[in-house]
């Protein structure tokens, strides 16, 4: 039996970005409850040389709707990446979920050998719809997913490993 683009893509984004969510719902309470000011979590970084909470969040969501969009083929949301506030992040993964929920799976089976380029600052890589999706997007996703898991765990928010993997 072989999986659908759509079904390795969509499903796994919405669960990914929900579980996120519930993450940062859990970091916010938590600077609630020990009245700190929760730009402490939102800025804070596992190094100096890596982005904070809040861009890992805009980078996962970016990746999301971009591989959604490029599979199905319709235009990229472009988004400010102006979000300052857990509220903002949770908006603009509400936002990322309507959108790839808005997708249909005939807009996005078939894509395995669809060319995609994707623009970057070094020049655009080529890639074919399924490696993009599988090799280059996924593994951005759980990186930048963990990334903040990280940030929030090590700011001693109380999370385990089913926060981030989700209920079944």
């Amino acid at each position: 039996m072989s999986i659908s683009m759509y079904q390795v893509s969509v499903p796994v984004f919405v669960r990914a970005l929900t579980n996120l969510r519930s993450i940062l719902e859990k970091g916010a309470a938590h600077a609630e409850a020990r009245k700190f000011k929760p730009e402490v979590l939102l800025n804070d970084r596992l190094a100096p040389d890596m982005h904070p909470l809040t861009r890992q969040v805009q980078i996962a969501t970016d990746q999301i709707k971009g591989c959604a969009a490029r599979l199905a083929g319709v235009e990229v949301p472009k988004y400010e990446d102006n979000e300052v506030t857990f509220e903002d992040l949770y908006a603009r993964i509400d936002k990322t979920v309507a959108f790839i929920k808005s997708l249909k799976p005939e807009q996005i089976d078939g894509s395995e050998n669809k060319d995609i380029s994707l623009p970057t600052p070094r020049g655009p890589m080529e890639f074919k719809g399924q490696p993009y999706l599988l090799f280059f997007v996924l593994p951005n996703v759980y990186f930048h997913c963990t990334t903040t898991y990280s940030i929030l765990r090590h700011n001693g928010v109380e999370l385990g490993k089913m926060d981030f993997i989700g209920k079944p």
